[in-house]
């Protein structure tokens, strides 16, 4: 029986991990997870290996190169990849245009844009060989939405939800599914990077609400991944209930 093979950037840490143990549990898929944290990556592949059979690759996705030989130095068994998730992504800083950083600011294009395009670059033409295949996405609220202070993370992931609709449109002709699924508030290491490892700001963040955790994503992302052949769920948005807009958020006291 054909197994499919699960390739996950930013496997180790929040949704991406939260992805990694539900595709090897639930579905006993083959993984290829890919991150920046070696120590990570390992652990990971020790925890699931009874599970799935599983292959690390240790890469930034900012680095074209480190991109583009990782993903050819995958083994046969590991190279015809029939799902990638294009989960890694981060936010830094939470500043006015007028006063970010340039280094929070290139930090944000090259992951959040650049890596998903070479990750994607680097995949879809097996896909394409194969006439099947599908691109998930992991977008943000933040893509459909401005804020204040967050005018370059918001243009990082309108970008991704452009691109999501342009890649749909430039591979249907190949039968190759394309989803983006754009998650609200969901607590993870993502508000400790956007602030640089202050966790009180981080945890404030989330005060006075329940928000979304990485398993919510990562079960619709599943979700997303095993509907039938002819069914697409292209653009979904996943919001804890205590939040109506990217600025209207309901807190108790």
């Amino acid at each position: 029986m054909y197994c499919k093979t699960v390739f996950i950037t930013g496997a180790t840490s929040g949704i991406g991990r939260a992805c990694a143990n539900l595709f090897a549990k639930e579905l006993r898929y083959n993984l290829i997870l890919c991150g920046r944290r070696e120590e990570r990556l390992q652990e990971l592949q020790n925890e699931l290996s009874e599970f799935a059979k599983i292959h690390t690759l240790k890469f930034d996705v900012r680095n074209r190169s480190e991109v583009e030989n990782a993903i050819q130095s995958l083994p046969a068994e590991f190279t015809q990849i029939d799902i990638l998730i294009n989960n890694a992504g981060n936010a830094h800083g939470l500043d006015p245009i007028d006063s970010a950083l340039m280094d929070d600011i290139e930090a944000m294009v090259d992951i959040n844009l650049k890596g998903l395009l070479y990750v994607s670059k680097a995949i879809i033409p097996s896909m394409i060989a194969r006439k099947a295949g599908h691109i998930i996405n992991v977008g943000s609220l933040a893509g459909k939405e401005v804020y204040p202070n967050g005018a370059v993370y918001c243009a990082s992931k309108f970008a991704v939800d452009a691109l999501n609709r342009g890649m749909r449109m430039d591979l249907n002709s190949y039968g190759i599914k394309v989803s983006i699924i754009n998650p609200g508030m969901v607590e993870t290491e993502f508000s400790l990077v956007r602030f640089k490892g202050d966790y009180e700001k981080a945890k404030s963040v989330y005060r006075g609400l329940t928000p979304l955790a990485a398993d919510d994503i990562a079960q619709t992302i599943l979700f997303v991944a095993t509907r039938p052949p002819h069914v697409n769920l292209a653009d979904i948005i996943v919001l804890p209930n205590a939040q109506a807009s990217a600025s209207i958020v309901k807190r108790e006291a």
